[in-house]
This record gives C-alpha cells, structure tokens and sequence, in this order.
C-alpha cells in the first residue's frame, strides 16, 4: 500500500471509517456536466437534422464521425430520456388490383348505411321491426 505521509491508505480509511473503494472513488474525477450536455445537443442536433428517422444505432455512428465517443447504450438512454426515439414512415401498399377485366358490382352496403343511419337515433321499436322484417311477436 502506498503511504500518506506516514500512514497506509489503508490505516487511514480505518481511522476515517471509509472504505478503500469509496477513498479510490473519490479521487476518480467525475464526468463532467459539459460533457453530457454537449453530448445530449448534438444528438438532439442529429436526431433533428435527420427528422427523427436516426435511431440510436445511427445517431451513435453519426457521433463517431463527427468524433464524439459514446456508448450506444447511453446514446439510447438518452434519447429515451428526452423523447427522440425515431418514427419510421410507413410505405403505402396498394393491395388492388383494379386493372381486371372482371365486372365491377356497386357497394349496396354503403348505399343501405346511408338510409339506415339518419333513422337510427329516432327509430322506434315498430320501425326497427319493419326494416328487419322481424315481427313483433317473435322478438318479445
């Protein structure tokens, strides 16, 4: 162990009633405040630039070019943390086919949803049962 003056670090943080990994923590410097917060503006800055289609694995390959290191896991963290997560568009799929030469039949159900709606909110038990053909003795 290396000495202080005339102690062991090791008698001292006996004496202190710390332990050595908490006096070895201690002297580690911390990560600065700076460093995250320019760190969470540029990948703000990314994220933006790119219209929130970068996800973390992008945005961390973007930093590394620009020359920041960053792990992948905090770039995702981070951009949890202040809601950036991409929103990837979704492609229109069109699954007609209207280039047939089958005969195209009119939509009966969306001409009787027409006639049927504007009754419903005043249709009377009597009213319902005509339309429906059901009669009133077999629906009781």
């Amino acid at each position: 162990m290396p000495l202080q003056g005339s102690m062991s670090v090791e008698r001292m943080c006996q004496l202190t009633e710390v332990s050595r990994a908490g006096f070895y923590r201690s002297l580690q410097e911390r990560t600065p405040v700076e460093e995250d917060m320019e760190l969470r503006s540029s990948i703000q800055q990314i994220v933006l630039e790119h219209r929130r289609r970068y996800g973390y694995r992008r945005v961390s390959a973007e930093l590394r070019r620009r020359g920041m290191l960053a792990n992948h896991k905090r770039v995702a963290r981070i951009m949890r943390e202040d809601n950036l997560l991409a929103v990837q568009p979704r492609q229109f799929v069109v699954t007609t086919n209207s280039d047939h030469e089958l005969e195209v039949y009119l939509n009966l159900a969306r001409r009787m949803k027409q006639e049927v709606m504007p009754l419903q909110g005043s249709m009377s038990v009597e009213r319902m049962c005509q339309l429906t053909e059901v009669s009133r003795a077999g629906f009781y």
